[in-house]
């Protein structure tokens, strides 16, 4: 399925042009075509360096969303050896929108954790669209709870609009499970790493982002609340979606400068929906450093700086 962008529409137009002049090349070859395909080569290479280095919050909200963006499970394709998926919470049962289980990454073991989305109705309804429920998140503390016993460090990769805010959800205290999450995520004496891969949005992202090191794609975004709905609270109109994302300094640029985040992974040119190996290559490096540093990291201290990391978000002024 082809997602194509508002923004990305001038560099479709010229990359058809370009396509064009290579059939045409194809069919009745000519020096006068090989130039004008090389000249078109260098302006669309221009082009889109040029779009893609000043998107402004809102058009990497829109990347984060891509339909053929790469979920959690093709990023554990392409970057684990190996991967044993674990099922249900022990309580209430299993729930597909959170895959968990353990693998092995570049020759270390780790447990893995993270939201899956759908790409058709049939698979987002398998997935609930991302958003997962209490058991999900229980899950997900059962498997970290288990990575904790073996010494294994904790990959977390979120990308989900929201915890679901039905009613069952509500029935079985989606609040408290993510609540849980937060203060027991806190206590666990293994190194987390957590990734924003796609969406990071409000406490359904941080029912598994309490980390020792907290990274994020190039055009991911992460917020305690979604653009439009910011919008809708604030300006009474989700037309203003763009103006939130702007105010709400989603994108992983700003927040790397706030200290939200401790660093960003940059993705291949036009979003990791285009190169999806080159994107799982680049995490998987950023991941697998991260551990390596953490490594050194032993017992108290690493619950300390973890405790102190979430401490110190946040900035006011006083009068």
């Amino acid at each position: 399925m082809k997602q194509l962008l508002e923004f990305e529409k001038p560099v479709q137009k010229l990359r058809d042009e370009l396509e064009a002049l290579r059939a045409k090349a194809t069919s009745k070859p000519s020096d006068k075509l090989t130039s004008q395909i090389a000249d078109l080569e260098v302006k669309l290479d221009k082009l889109q360096r040029e779009t893609h280095a000043n998107l402004n919050p809102w058009q990497r909200v829109q990347i984060s969303r891509h339909l053929n963006r790469p979920f959690m499970l093709d990023y554990v394709k392409h970057i684990c050896d190996e991967f044993v998926e674990l099922h249900g919470d022990r309580h209430i049962g299993d729930d597909n929108a959170m895959p968990a289980g353990f693998a092995t990454i570049g020759g270390q073991r780790v447990a893995i954790i993270g939201h899956q989305k759908g790409r058709d109705t049939k698979e987002n309804l398998l997935r609930n669209f991302g958003s997962a429920h209490p058991e999900g998140y229980r899950k997900a503390l059962r498997v970290m709870r288990m990575a904790e016993k073996f010494g294994l460090p904790i990959v977390t990769l979120i990308d989900t609009p929201g915890a679901f805010p039905g009613i069952g959800a509500e029935e079985r205290n989606i609040a408290e499970a993510i609540a849980f999450n937060l203060r027991e995520m806190m206590t666990i004496q293994t190194p987390i790493i957590a990734v924003v891969i796609g969406e990071g949005g409000s406490g359904g992202a941080l029912g598994i982002g309490i980390a020792d090191r907290v990274l994020m794609m190039e055009n991911a975004y992460y917020s305690v609340i979604s653009p439009e709905g910011c919008a809708a609270i604030l300006w009474k109109d989700r037309k203003y979606a763009p103006e939130a994302a702007t105010a709400l300094k989603v994108s992983a640029p700003d927040l790397k400068q706030l200290g939200i985040i401790d660093a960003v992974i940059p993705e291949p040119l036009g979003g990791a929906h285009n190169d999806i190996p080159a994107a799982a290559e680049a995490l998987k490096n950023a991941v697998l450093a991260a551990i390596t540093e953490l490594s050194k990291v032993k017992g108290p201290k690493l619950l300390d700086d973890r405790y102190q990391k979430f401490r110190a978000l946040g900035q006011f002024t006083e009068n």
